[in-house]
């Protein structure tokens, strides 16, 4: 059975890491405007460079949302035995997104 990094729903997972990505590149950018601030004309150039390094995360984190959606469009929906509510399963084994219960279509990795 495939280990979960954050024990949630593989579709969250993905999400999660669009909103790292999202986050972390905002962040370099505002890092490298302060450069300006703080070094003057030496300043610009770092500024420059961090802005390339925060397109570039920003970039990713869109590839990485649209990824997570082109998934979910495809991916199987069933109702959770736990909390009754619909939910979405990639792959064999999956949780649910609402109350993280391991979730399965193949009757040889279920358990009672």
């Amino acid at each position: 059975m495939r280990r979960f990094f954050f024990k949630s729903a593989k579709i969250n997972e993905f999400r999660l890491w669009g909103l790292v990505f999202t986050l972390v590149g905002m962040g370099v950018m505002i890092l490298g405007t302060a450069g300006i601030v703080f070094w003057g004309q030496a300043g610009k150039i770092i500024a420059a460079i961090f802005m390339v390094i925060g397109m570039i995360s920003l970039l990713i984190s869109v590839a990485v949302y649209f990824w997570a959606g082109i998934m979910s469009t495809s991916a199987t929906m069933l109702e959770c035995p736990e909390c009754g509510r619909q939910t979405k399963l990639l792959g064999k084994t999956d949780r649910c997104m609402y109350c993280r219960t391991m979730l399965t279509l193949d009757p040889a990795q279920a358990t009672q």
